[in-house]
């Protein structure tokens, strides 16, 4: 992919004194590894059953295929942050991603059930350190008033991989079979592999290992994400098991109080970000809770077919794609927080038009809908994360990447737990959904809350709104895939 010049700051063992480059095939290849990551999160839902019976397992051991995947991903983004800032990115990324690979085709090829459990634990634990260095590495590829346009193409990739998943899952396993499902995400990991390879810096301190700190941080954010999602999966069943979420609140707040945590902490308080982590988690949270409602809605008894919600629900990423070429540009333009805020608006709208469906809705009528949402998050995702690396000291990047990941993984893991739970309060099936969908558009209505709230942005000599913390200079680190904390 070309790349242009301009005599911005430079790249030291890169180009001439003078020179920056803009690397958009690394951006690209920041976007194949968000499409790929939140389309394993997805397509391996539909197979739990073919797994099952495959490796002769009950239904509840074959689950461990998604949660063995999902709980070190989130029990690690911050701990993989951590170390992200310590070590060489370049080495990282091809470490992460060619182990990740390497984990689905171990996955594909597995006999039995240990087997391919194992398999999925060592991939989501690469997948943590991938989600971290998405927005790491479309950040530090381009100038900063490029950031939001750059921002933009893994903020609307990972989604669309999100609500791909589905779709490729069910082609997959109709005419394919189960073990396909892990083997279709190889030859994408391989392309960003052989970007990452060719265009990436050679720059930037050697890997090592994690410290035993950082263990300790894992194990003590994977209780406490683990506590709460396991009390909002049982609760549908008897609320009393919300109680099982206690727990979480002295463990994040132990976790603070650790080396592990305070850098997190330090992190949000010097670039005023934790209002937009917040309303990341919320907006995430919402669309994920729309999605899971409307696809079970249109699932009903006397309802589409797998074929026609799945184009029906289409729309959504549809939107989404269409809105997110134009996103980063208005960031980059207008600045990131109007154009953020502006986005988690329209999907806030999008969300509430949904809320009276009824069964007299055709297929058209939801479609235009999600598409109203889908073009806000397309608005919103560049901007939003562009928003949050800029805010960040330049030295701790991968840090405030993976507290932006972490939120928007838990968004999406919490959404459909929140939206089932809500359903138990309708006296009928389409008063529950009603009632789920408006806690999702008031979760979406919450980040826009959220979002105003961020004031820590000063007017720039560009168009681009600059942070107190990255208006006064641009440092080489800033610029330089690699630089090690």
């Amino acid at each position: 992919m070309a790349t242009q010049q301009s005599p911005a700051t430079s790249t030291p063992g890169d180009s001439p004194a003078g020179a920056a480059v803009d690397r958009w095939s690394l951006v690209f290849a920041a976007g194949l590894i968000s499409f790929v990551a939140m389309l394993d999160m997805n397509v391996v839902n539909l197979a739990l059953t073919d797994i099952a019976n495959a490796l002769d397992v009950s239904p509840t051991t074959a689950q461990w295929a998604v949660l063995g995947y999902q709980l070190p991903l989130v029990a690690l983004l911050l701990p993989a942050g951590r170390w992200l800032d310590q070590v060489g990115l370049r080495a990282a990324l091809l470490l992460s991603v060619g182990c990740f690979a390497l984990c689905s085709a171990l996955a594909a090829a597995a006999p039995w059930a240990s087997w391919l459990i194992a398999a999925r634990l060592a991939q989501g634990a690469f997948g943590a350190v991938l989600f971290v260095l998405m927005p790491v590495l479309a950040a530090t590829a381009v100038r900063p008033e490029l950031r939001g346009r750059a921002m933009s193409v893994p903020a609307t990739l990972g989604p669309l991989g999100a609500v791909l998943g589905p779709v490729v899952g069910g082609l997959l396993l109709d005419h394919v079979g189960w073990r396909a499902i892990f083997l279709v995400k190889l030859p994408i990991c391989l392309a960003a592999w052989l970007i990452a390879h060719r265009d990436a810096p050679r720059t930037g301190g050697r890997l090592r290992l994690p410290d035993r700190g950082s263990l300790g941080d894992a194990a003590l954010i994977g209780s406490a994400i683990a506590a709460v999602l396991l009390g909002l999966t049982l609760a549908p069943d008897a609320p009393l098991w919300l109680l099982l979420a206690l727990p979480s609140v002295p463990l994040v707040l132990f976790w603070l109080r650790r080396p592990g945590g305070r850098p997190v902490a330090t992190v949000l308080r010097a670039s005023g970000t934790a209002a937009v982590n917040g309303s990341v988690l919320a907006l995430a949270a919402g669309f994920a809770a729309n999605h899971f409602l409307l696809a079970q809605y249109l699932r009903r008894e006397d309802g589409e077919s797998a074929t026609g919600t799945a184009l029906t629900m289409l729309a959504f990423p549809l939107g989404m794609v269409v809105a997110g070429r134009f996103g980063g540009r208005l960031a980059d333009r207008w600045g990131a927080r109007p154009t953020a805020i502006t986005g988690a608006a329209v999907t806030a709208l999008g969300m509430l038009l949904i809320i009276p469906v009824d069964t007299d809705w055709s297929s058209p009528d939801i479609a235009w809908r999600l598409a109203v949402a889908g073009v806000g998050m397309g608005l919103n995702g560049g901007p939003v994360q562009a928003l949050v690396m800029t805010s960040a000291p330049p030295d701790q990047l991968a840090t405030a990447g993976s507290a932006v990941q972490l939120s928007r993984s838990l968004g999406f893991a919490l959404g459909p737990a929140l939206g089932t739970a809500a359903t138990l309060y309708g006296a009928t099936e389409i008063a529950g959904v009603r009632a789920g969908l408006t806690l999702a558009a008031v979760a979406a209505t919450l980040a826009v809350a959220l979002l105003t709230l961020h004031h820590h942005t000063t007017k720039g000599p560009g168009p681009t709104n600059r942070t107190k913390s990255t208006t006064t200079s641009t440092t080489e680190k800033d610029r330089t895939i690699g630089s090690p904390a």
